[in-house]
């Protein structure tokens, strides 16, 4: 019977390119504010991407748009959650039985703490001018820096897989 092998470098390839965008704008707004600027339609996606660590499970809002003729799709990812849990005390006294409520932050790329969305863009034959797609970006009021990331030195590329 014959062996058949599959070089692991075929399914290693990176075939999306990623840029971050640091804004104080609602997602629904920065998805509103690129379709005007870039010509793409994206649209609030019905499957959010869910993220477990250790600090809890996370939901992270995603707008999609994909490009058939092109064949790119485009994704606005939060980077940024909140976490929200409830510590019991069930100590007797004075201030018994009180729930104190606080909050977690919980990051999509958490070697990227600073970035609030990011778009990614997967394309499969078409080159992308990601230049071109930034200083559109940058042109977005109250945006304050968009930029290329090299995905290889990410870490926790996993997350970007869905």
């Amino acid at each position: 019977m014959a062996v058949h092998k599959l070089p692991l470098g075929d399914f290693d390839e990176i075939d999306y390119q990623l840029i971050a965008i640091h804004s104080p704008l609602e997602d629904y707004r920065l998805a509103y504010y690129i379709n005007q600027n870039l010509p793409i339609n994206l649209s609030k996606s019905s499957c959010n991407i869910q993220i477990s660590t250790k600090e809890g499970e996370s939901e992270f809002s995603r707008f999609i748009f994909e490009d058939k003729k092109k064949d790119i799709s485009w994704n606005l990812i939060q980077n940024i959650n909140d976490v929200f849990s409830l510590s019991q005390t069930n100590n007797q006294g004075l201030f018994a039985e009180s729930n104190n409520k606080f909050s977690t932050k919980i990051y999509f790329i958490p070697e990227f703490k600073k970035v609030n969305y990011f778009l990614k863009i997967e394309n499969g034959e078409v080159p992308i001018e990601v230049e071109t797609i930034t200083n559109c970006i940058k042109k977005i009021d109250r945006v304050s820096t968009v930029y290329a990331v090299e995905v290889e030195k990410i870490k926790s590329k996993n997350n970007l897989i869905f």
